[in-house]
């Protein structure tokens, strides 16, 4: 399958929920379904890259996620985080594959280990335009929403289009969402993320928690989207 096959998505976001539950399924401590999914995460863009997607998002934490999380969990997860990242900005296939990454979210609720690591990933990748990877972190639809309304009422235009509100949004350079995937088997969206790109979106819902989440999956995903997409906009 590539990007050249009919009804193959141009950008497909992803969220992952199932990281605690999987781990208290083994009888382990939550923070360890957070490396395990940090893992699945590594093989999905592996497999999104072999299939040549143009843009592939991961939803990865809300602001309610890093206020309200233990403190000892918090502290882990943010391991996960700096980890991850640090590795990914070293990541040969990102240069060979010409991926950009960017990032979207009130980073300064993390600490400052973590955000030198996505800034590293960021710089790395910016001149890059083969494919984008982009990482929701801190993030809320309704905080990406309030910023592009203030910004158009800033700039106070006459005659608001949708292509003024897409050009507001932070996510301005990514195409709309063709593609939502959720896991862990709670049918619902997570603080409006991503709301105004995800309006003409195709859902995929699994009971399959994230870390267990495999690439077949993801391509049998994108094969159901394939199908219905003769269905859409009829």
């Amino acid at each position: 399958m590539t990007t050249e096959s009919a009804n193959v998505p141009r950008h497909i976001l992803i969220i992952p929920d199932g990281n605690r539950r999987w781990a208290k399924k083994r009888n382990e401590l939550p923070y360890l379904g957070h490396f395990a999914g940090a893992e699945a995460a590594k093989e999905i863009m592996k497999k999104a890259l072999e299939l040549r997607l143009p843009a592939l998002t991961l939803w990865c934490a809300s602001v309610e996620n890093l206020e309200k999380r233990p403190a000892l969990e918090l502290k882990f997860l943010f391991k996960v985080f700096e980890e991850y990242f640090t590795n990914l900005s070293k990541e040969p296939t990102l240069a060979k594959y010409g991926v950009r990454i960017r990032i979207f979210g009130r980073l300064k609720l993390l600490p400052e280990s973590v955000q030198k690591a996505l800034h590293a990933c960021v710089e790395a990748t910016k001149n890059h335009s083969n494919h984008s990877l982009t990482f929701l972190l801190g993030y809320s639809g309704k905080d990406e929403m309030r910023s592009a309304i203030q910004e158009i009422v800033h700039n106070s235009p006459q005659n608001i289009t949708e292509e003024i509100i897409k050009e507001s949004l932070w996510t301005r350079e990514l195409p709309p969402v063709d593609l939502v995937i959720r896991t862990g088997g709670e049918p619902h969206l997570s603080t409006g993320v991503m709301m105004w790109d995800i309006a003409d979106a195709h859902f995929y819902f699994t009971e399959t928690l994230w870390p267990e989440f495999s690439p077949e999956e993801f391509k049998r995903a994108i094969e159901q989207y394939a199908k219905a997409g003769k269905r859409r906009g009829a």
